[in-house]
């Protein structure tokens, strides 16, 4: 059926009428100008994808109606222009495509129909380690293990590139995904079969937001929810409510963008904004640079929000043309956007939409601050800092203490490094990392940092060698305008060499620490501190032996290695004396906002983005002479330990199974509050005592050759043994820290993947918590888990739940969406939950086993 909407199709410029575009405008609906424009993206989609099939005029109304749906979970399609991958994500979502190419082969389909019908970019940036650093050679030594470690897994990504059409793969060594999104690939608005109309993006990272600092509409999803956007699914989603976040005033000269989204995350997380969009505006956004505002939206999953939204204003359309994009092409993307009203001018408050709820900040009121040490939100000011930590110590173990005995607080431990004599004691740094996209986009806190480095090199202070630091920019740029301004030779003084470009230490892979720290923090107990300049501090992410991890801007990082301890108070204590006797202290060596901003207007320019840029894709020789199979349908090889092919299909047949309910279910795991998919399913170490450690010695390989977690996201047998790997996993059945579950009915600790295989139990079918995760829940209905919440006001201690009862779940024949279902104990006591399928399509998902399934089935009839 054709598009109800071609009335309103017209060209954007009448002297090339193929170009075309829909003229919300045209709509001559009152409603469209009163809309976040946030939500204008998801009308722009709905009304040219409307096929009276996935997208119905219906879906246009209600999201048209916005202010009055809001409130009544109705669901909407949406359909992204594209998808973004990393390569922890990525390769399982090429496994599973190779996969799903048999699996219709299998059932009499064409396989070559399982091909990205949506254009995806893959950017592998996860893969790197810090496995060198302090050195001027680190770059090419961490790049080569890079390739040592993941040959055969790159290998399987460029037969990828090449079997699959519409699949684009930027190679390692380019930068990290989300700020090559940013820089690089990001539209903001496209030119594609014809039309203009707005760029967006789903990704498998749930940072994926940090690209709706630049107005591009973009959030995170499950690794299987984004194979089906691929496959051209529309994403099914309840319409958000959006919650206006007004800025106001301006930043004091000493404050950082990281200081600005710190205050925001703890700001958001009390506000409560799980499942909104949040949207910004108000006078003080036109203060903040794109940049900035990147910043601000990377850390979305940390304050709860489904995406954190700054609509295009002058500024965006200024950061394209800095950033070398073609400026024909930018003046099209300002006239399309002023011709269907999604220019904003954050200063004229006529143009302010309708919110959910309004919540207001004073940038002028931001301090100086970090956060930690076990969460993102937990923000602590600089000026608190000594004190925060002193109090953590003593704490009950939890998120803000470590219950360590006061006796203790002061232990000190000796110890040698490299032929000299070192202490180490609790609150000292041996990691301090500028990592991650979230700050290394930023020119003004990179290049803040190297300012900073430069003066505490002139004034005579160091870094301990000890000290693990390092400088993981984002992109090449980065690296271009730190020389060309001269400061990075003044960061390698200090030990922040350039170690690779990608996640690194943010995701975990901030390498070994030397063996003499290691011993010293094992045999004294201590709480040793992890800073970095990332978005996430869990607990067991950053390294096993940093139980404290703060979040900080890049000139704190370099503050807090300097100093070797985070039990330092800036403003009283010096950070060091140099060789001729003088107390140096932080505001001696801090630079100015006018300074920054001078270095930043001389020295990052258009033609750094052009020149990394236009070679991107071809300038790693490694990457280039990798031999690919050329087949159509993948050859697994039986032997590997990074690319199998998952079980996920096996025996699927055309015929649907019939949901039966659950019957004396066993708990396998109980947890309390903040699980997150770093203890579900973590990406960094593997541990040589672990499950997965067992396997793979057993296929022959040595513990320097297990590499990580996520580079084994391609082999579900490492996988479901590294599930709950997390050795700061805390399980309400076992009485300290690692993880362990207790095995029913024998009552004997395990591990959780050994509790999961033995006698007859059959997998997880269920789980039942008080809250998702976006993307956790997510996954879970796309592998047919049965996401079960809580009614409000219970969680299992109101209902008296032990979690060492037997559980049986009633699933009706007819479900609907976020129905309540009743669920039976063996001892007798009953009570309701809700089953969190929140659309039509997600129970469609959940009746074919999964979402692939779903898509296997459909290809093959």
């Amino acid at each position: 059926m054709s598009n109800p909407f071609v009335r309103i199709v017209e060209p954007l410029d009448p002297e090339q009428p193929l170009k075309k575009f829909f003229n919300l405008s045209k709509l001559e609906d009152v409603r469209y100008a009163r809309l976040p424009f946030s939500i204008r993206v998801l009308l722009e989609a709905a009304i040219r994808n409307c096929d009276e099939f996935l997208v119905k005029k219906g879906d246009v109304e209600n999201i048209l109606n916005w202010k009055v749906v809001q409130h009544k979970n109705v669901e909407v399609p949406f359909k992204p222009a594209r998808v973004i991958l990393q390569d922890f994500t990525g390769v399982p979502a090429v496994v599973d495509f190779a996969a799903m190419r048999d699996a219709v082969k299998k059932l009499g389909g064409d396989p070559e129909k399982i091909n990205p019908i949506c254009p995806a970019d893959l950017v592998i940036d996860h893969s790197i380690q810090v496995d060198f650093n302090r050195r001027s050679d680190s770059l090419q030594k961490n790049q080569d293990l890079e390739f040592e470690r993941n040959k055969e897994r790159f290998e399987f990504l460029k037969w990828g590139s090449q079997a699959f059409k519409n699949m684009r793969i930027i190679p390692p060594g380019s930068g990290i995904i989300h700020q090559v999104n940013l820089e690089y690939l990001a539209r903001v608005v496209m030119d594609h079969d014809g039309y203009y109309y707005p760029d967006s993006v789903v990704g498998t990272d749930s940072h994926t937001t940090m690209i709706d600092g630049l107005g591009v509409l973009g959030w995170g999803v499950g690794g299987i929810e984004a194979e089906a956007v691929m496959l051209g699914q529309p994403i099914s989603m309840v319409l958000p409510e959006v919650v206006g976040y007004k800025l106001l005033g301006n930043p004091q000269p000493l404050v950082t963008s990281t200081d600005i989204v710190l205050t925001i995350t703890k700001h958001l997380r009390q506000v409560g904004v799980v499942g909104k969009f949040v949207e910004f505006f108000g006078p003080g956004v036109a203060q903040l640079s794109i940049a900035d505002r990147a910043t601000i939206a990377n850390m979305c999953p940390e304050y709860g929000a489904t995406a954190a939204y700054f609509p295009v204003d002058d500024i965006s359309i200024g950061y394209l043309i800095q950033t070398g994009r073609d400026k024909e092409k930018v003046m099209c993307t300002k006239k399309y956007l002023e011709a269907v009203g999604m220019l904003r001018d954050f200063k004229n408050s006529s143009q302010d939409p309708d919110f959910t709820q309004v919540v207001e900040l004073d940038l002028h009121t931001v301090v100086p601050c970090c956060s930690g040490p076990k969460r993102p939100q937990d923000k602590v000011a600089v000026s608190d800092m000594k004190k925060d930590f002193e109090t953590c110590l003593g704490a009950k173990q939890g998120f803000k203490g470590f219950q360590i005995a006061p006796d203790r607080h002061n232990s000190v431990v000796k110890f040698n490094f490299e032929g000299c004599d070192f202490e180490l004691s609790h609150g000292s740094v041996v990691i301090a990392a500028i990592t991650s996209c979230t700050n290394t986009s930023n020119p003004s806190v990179m290049l803040g940092a190297g300012l900073l480095a430069k003066k505490a090199v002139e004034a005579g202070l160091t870094v301990k060698p000890y000290i693990k630091t390092s400088l993981s920019p984002g992109s090449g740029v980065v690296t271009y305008y730190l020389r060309e301004s001269g400061v990075m030779s003044y960061l390698s003084q200090l030990g922040f060499d350039v170690v690779g470009y990608g996640c690194m230490t943010c995701i975990g892979n901030s390498g070994p620490l030397p063996e003499s720290v290691v011993e010293a923090i094992t045999q004294g107990d201590l709480v040793a501190v992890g800073v970095l300049s990332g978005n996430r501090n869990f607990e067991g992410r950053v390294h096993p032996n940093t139980r404290a991890n703060y979040l900080a801007s890049p000139p704190l990082v370099i503050a807090y290695a300097i100093a070797g301890t985070i039990r330092i108070d800036f403003e009283k204590e010096p950070l060091g004396i140099n060789a001729s006797g003088r107390k140096i202290f932080l505001k001696d060596i801090w630079p100015t906002r006018n300074e920054i901003q001078a270095v930043e207007r001389q020295f990052v320019i258009p033609g750094m983005f052009k020149e990394v840029y236009q070679k991107i894709e071809t300038v790693n020789e490694s990457w280039n002479a990798l031999d690919a199979p050329s087949d159509k349908l993948y050859t697994w090889n039986p032997k590997s330990t990074y690319i199998k092919s998952p079980p996920f299909f096996d025996g699927l047949t055309l015929a649907l199974q019939t949901p039966k309910t659950i019957e004396d279910a066993y708990v396998l795991l109980s947890f309390g509050d903040s699980v997150t998919t770093d203890h579900i399913s973590p990406a960094g170490n593997i541990a040589r005592n672990s499950p997965a450690a067992r396997y793979l010695t057993s296929r022959g390989l040595t513990p320097r050759e297990f590499n990580s977690y996520g580079s084994r996201r391609g082999n579900d047998a490492v996988m479901a043994r590294g599930t709950f790997a997390n050795i700061r996993l805390v399980n309400k059945f076992i009485d300290k820290q690692g993880p362990q579950t207790v095995h029913f009915p024998s009552g004997e600790t395990v591990s959780t993947h050994a509790a999961l295989n033995r006698g007859s139990l059959t997998g997880v079918k269920a789980v039942l918590a008080e809250s998702y995760e976006r993307i956790h829940r997510s996954n879970l209905v796309g592998m047919g888990v049965i996401p079960l919440q809580y009614l409000p006001g219970e969680d299992a201690g109101t209902l008296g739940l032990t979690g060492r009862e037997r559980y049986t779940i009633i699933i009706p024949e007819k479900l609907k969406p976020q129905m309540n279902v009743q669920i039976k104990l063996d001892t007798g006591k009953t009570f309701h939950a809700i089953m969190r399928f929140d659309t039509d399509v997600e129970l469609t998902y959940f009746h074919n086993g999964g979402i692939l399934n779903y898509m296997i089935r459909k290809m093959a009839s």
